[in-house]
């Protein structure tokens, strides 16, 4: 498979979009599945790109996944401090799961940290179920960091983010 990781096309928004939305409502990562109001975030994909570095594995002209990339202090970071990017939103289309896409793109997420000046770690935020994600994040270097974990939604309990850093 001819993979390639790249910035994000306009033209291909929509379809990154669905790809990310499906993903996460298929996986159960969704507290209120069909009706969370999250999925409208995750569908944005040109608000995103506004904000960050938004990528995409592509195969023959098929986008099978993307992420964001927020470099140091951007508006997309939910945990990253001085001197560290973030990636957020990683999603691969579900026929698409298993060719390398995944992984590709936090290799491109952490090539971009190290090519940014003054980044020392890329940090990123996971749910607990994502066995699959921790996995990956630790093949590659990522450790995680039990201190920075989070809940984004503090009125409910059940919610807590578990968090990963990479040093570069």
């Amino acid at each position: 498979m001819d993979l390639v990781i790249r910035p994000a096309l306009p033209g291909e928004y929509a379809a990154l979009g669905e790809i990310t939305a499906e993903a996460y409502l298929r996986d159960g990562l969704l507290d209120f599945g069909a009706d969370d109001p999250y999925l409208d975030v995750l569908r944005d994909v040109a608000g995103r790109a506004a904000a960050c570095e938004v990528l995409v594995a592509v195969a023959r002209d098929e986008v099978l996944g993307g992420v964001a990339f927020v470099p140091s202090g951007g508006p997309m970071a939910d945990i990253a401090g001085p001197g560290e990017a973030e990636l957020r939103m990683l999603a691969v289309d579900r026929a698409a799961r298993g060719r390398g896409a995944g992984e590709a793109l936090v290799r491109a997420c952490a090539d971009r940290a190290r090519a940014t000046a003054g980044c020392v770690r890329l940090v990123l935020s996971t749910q607990r179920t994502m066995h699959t994600a921790h996995r990956l994040y630790e093949r590659l270097g990522f450790v995680r960091t039990p201190r920075r974990d989070w809940n984004p939604l503090p009125h409910l309990d059940d919610i807590r983010l578990l968090t990963y850093a990479l040093t570069l």
